[in-house]
């Protein structure tokens, strides 16, 4: 069964009709309401959203569409605006993540028309092609629609949502036939060329369509990271979406020396050294995914081959926000305070790829402002911010996070960000700012909150300015979030939670709650998932604190003082957004020791 939203938007989605279609015109010539305007009444009429949140809502949408504003506020479900725009003009809804398309119905109009006017061909029916539209007061898309095929077109209504992301997989589609179009030209040449080996891929074309295939692809579907393995029969192609990698395809062996010497040429790295690692950087604009690519290569020589990893930073991300990351109300409100101090530190730890960046940058954005001088220095620049200065680190040419720190003291900043605290000198240099009038922002590489007090103190940093000069840690992982059109709940046994790595006594204390559990469907490409949430744990140094950081007290001490102090674990803050729906248990066992 579907999860079921609680609060208001329970209400909302019980009533179809409720919402028209996602679109905002001015009131026209012959006076009938703008959709806008309709909305607005049947909210007011049926009391589900509070009057001052409508208008929070109608602020925010402006000259656009307040269905879509309702969505973004939470308020509304976009399958709510879809069945609503079916029923107001008198169309039949499609549910696309149930709805099979038909291969040869979404052949029928070219893919840059569907994107211009969202729509989404799924079934033909003798000469009549039926066709999911987002918005069926659309009649210059129509029309295009109609002229783009000599079949007749049955119109039917679908979530927006939805029909984006089925021409989006229509898209990708495309390219994986590319791709087989290109490996097998590829045959044809070596077939051609009597079994020559081909080691020099810089010149031929196919493999560059293939290798900028690969890449689109991975881009177009988010990708952190993209992974070419030599293997002893192929080359695998393996790409990393919300943290987890999965297989994608699979290169012939004999192909595998041409890929390599492509990727090596772009990053512009030296393709006749393959006993020794080397590093480059792309930069791409990925248009057609929408992401502005700043991509970092790493060649590794292992005994089957050159490996080469890229890592997708998008710089076309919008900055996120204390909001977006997942934090709990109370949490959010507390770290809102804590950055605001003039002096101090806040550290913020977990593994790689457990968002520390991310979380930075939101507190960046949040304490911004033009009365006071922001400096970063990173490694790399993963986001840009406007009105604050960014330095990014140059090993090569000596700008070290050493280095540009002790130039950075020198420019007069109110707060420092440090993208990664790697070494005893930079560990001293931060600690000691922040107790000389700057508040100092930076990650370490630690399990839980106490355990970032301890490792300055491993790390040099004497003990009595690491109880002074930190005001905080913020640990955190990152889980995926579960599709909300497909997770279910249910009552976990003992043994399903035992099963999913959780503790006995700690499933025993949670006997009987429930919880939700992933599914899969086409929304979701069946994985269950879709994007990410943070779980936190937050450490605010007091008295007590302080003073054991200053005496150099183990972990456990200072964990225990912690908790007692009101400090929640990562477990606690996980199990509560499992209870929530936001993601599964076995999820949380995945990333969080419990």
């Amino acid at each position: 069964m579907n999860i079921e939203p609680s609060g208001p938007l329970r209400a909302f989605t019980n009533v179809p009709e409720s919402v028209a279609e996602p679109t905002a015109e001015a009131h026209d010539d012959s006076g009938f309401k703008t959709l806008n305007d309709l909305v607005a009444e049947l909210i007011e009429a049926t009391e589900l959203v509070p009057p001052d949140r409508l208008a929070t809502a109608r602020g925010r949408a402006g000259t656009g569409s307040l269905a879509q504003a309702l969505v973004d506020e939470g308020f509304v479900r976009d399958d709510s605006i879809a069945r609503a725009l079916a029923r107001r003009y008198g169309l039949t809804y499609v549910d696309l993540t149930e709805q099979r398309i038909a291969p040869d119905a979404a052949e029928q109009i070219p893919l840059r028309t569907l994107r211009r006017v969202v729509a989404i061909p799924f079934a033909t029916v003798g000469e009549r092609l039926q066709v999911a539209v987002a918005d069926p007061r659309n009649v210059q898309g129509i029309d295009e629609l109609r002229l783009a095929t000599r079949l007749t077109i049955d119109l039917a209504v679908a979530s927006r949502d939805d029909v984006i992301a089925e021409i989006e997989r229509l898209g990708r589609a495309t390219e994986l036939i590319d791709t087989q179009t290109v490996l097998d030209e590829l045959q044809v040449v070596e077939e051609d060329e009597d079994d020559l080996e081909v080691d020099d891929g810089v010149s031929d074309a196919p493999l560059v369509r293939l290798v900028n295939s690969v890449i689109m692809q991975a881009a177009a579907e988010g990708a952190s990271d993209i992974h070419f393995e030599p293997q002893e029969d192929a080359l695998a192609v393996r790409v990393r979406i919300d943290g987890v990698l999965n297989e994608a395809q699979r290169i012939p062996k004999r192909m595998a020396a041409g890929v390599t010497t492509r990727l090596k040429v772009l990053a512009k790295l030296d393709i006749a050294e393959r006993r020794k690692p080397q590093d480059g950087r792309i930069s791409l604009n990925a248009a057609s995914a929408g992401r502005l690519l700043d991509i970092r290569v790493a060649v590794l020589p292992t005994v089957e081959g050159e490996q080469v990893v890229m890592r997708l930073i998008d710089k076309s991300r919008k900055t996120p926000t204390l909001e977006a990351l997942g934090l709990s109300e109370q949490m959010r409100i507390r770290l809102s305070e804590i950055i605001r101090k003039p002096t101090g530190a806040l550290l913020v730890t977990g593994p790689t790829g457990s968002g520390k960046s991310t979380t930075l940058y939101a507190a960046l954005a949040e304490v911004n402002r033009p009365e006071i001088n922001i400096i970063t220095v990173e490694d790399p620049v993963e986001y840009r911010l406007a009105g604050i200065n960014q330095v990014q680190i140059n090993v090569r040419a000596g700008l070290t996070f050493a280095a540009a720190l002790r130039s950075i003291l020198r420019s007069d900043p109110d707060v420092i960000m440090v993208g990664e605290i790697r070494d005893a000198e930079t560990a001293k240099i931060s600690i000691e700012s922040a107790m000389t009038g700057h508040f100092v922002l930076s990650t370490l590489h630690t399990n839980d909150a106490p355990g970032a007090l301890t490792r300055l103190n491993e790390m040099g940093v004497e003990p009595f300015l690491t109880g002074s000069a930190v005001t905080a840690v913020l640990a955190q992982r990152l889980a995926r979030k579960l599709c909300t059109n497909c997770c279910e709940m249910y009552v976990p046994t003992m043994d399903e939670l035992i099963a999913a790595r959780v503790k006995p006594e700690t499933a025993a204390a949670r006997e009987g709650m429930a919880l939700y559990r992933k599914v899969g469907c086409p929304r979701c490409n069946r994985t269950g998932y879709g994007g990410r949430i943070g779980i936190f744990q937050l450490l605010v140094m007091n008295e007590q604190l302080e003073t054991l950081a200053a005496q150099n007290a183990p972990r456990d001490e200072i964990d225990r003082a912690a908790a007692a102090a009101g400090m929640r674990s990562m477990w606690d803050d996980g199990i509560a957004k499992a209870a929530a729906g936001l993601t599964s248990i076995e999820e949380l066992a995945r990333v969080v020791t419990t």
